[in-house]
């Protein structure tokens, strides 16, 4: 996995979603990385399900599935003719399922799995980083360099796109005077 693995990355680090306040990502996604159908792994894990304590696995509620499916803008991703509602696998989750899916290719895709979640560790942790030093060289060197430590922040915020006016705008038109 060595081409492949840099897209793999790029790919996993797409479909890790934030729910409850946890990294995961959707049953549906991790059978297609495996090349697994998704009603093959959830089997897996039913007949392992003591490996997969709720901190390692949960299934969506019904009102959770239909926001990630307004969010992502369309349905076949979240339920695509599915019964049962997705289930969730945190980062501990994807490491247990290694343990119940023992292909060559289950293997080399947790690897990846495992790798994508360390680097999106790493990138939070050096936003965090930036962020407590900033602080002190702000209490530091307090009013003189405020500008600078402004703009700054201003860069480091996410940027909003400004909303478009949805419609038509009538404008009046001018009064000609004669």
């Amino acid at each position: 996995m060595t081409e492949k693995a840099v897209i793999l990355v790029e790919q996993i680090e797409s479909i890790i979603l934030l729910i409850r306040g946890q990294k995961v990502i959707l049953d549906a996604d991790l059978a297609g990385l495996y090349g697994v159908e998704t009603k093959i792994l959830n089997k897996a894990v039913k007949r392992h399900l003591d490996r997969f304590p709720k901190d390692f696995m949960f299934q969506l509620t019904t009102e959770e599935a239909e926001n990630l499916r307004f969010q992502i803008g369309t349905s076949s991703r979240i339920h695509g003719g599915r019964r049962y509602l997705p289930y969730a696998f945190t980062e501990q989750g994807v490491a247990m399922l290694s343990g119940i899916l023992n292909s060559t290719r289950a293997v080399q895709v947790n690897i990846e799995i495992m790798r994508a979640f360390v680097r999106l560790r790493q990138m939070l942790s050096a936003h965090k980083d930036l962020e407590r030093k900033l602080i002190a060289l702000e209490k530091k060197y307090d009013e003189q360099f405020k500008v600078v430590f402004d703009a700054i922040r201003a860069l480091m915020a996410p940027t909003q796109k400004p909303k478009r006016k949805i419609g038509f705008e009538v404008k009046e038109p001018k009064a000609q005077y004669g």
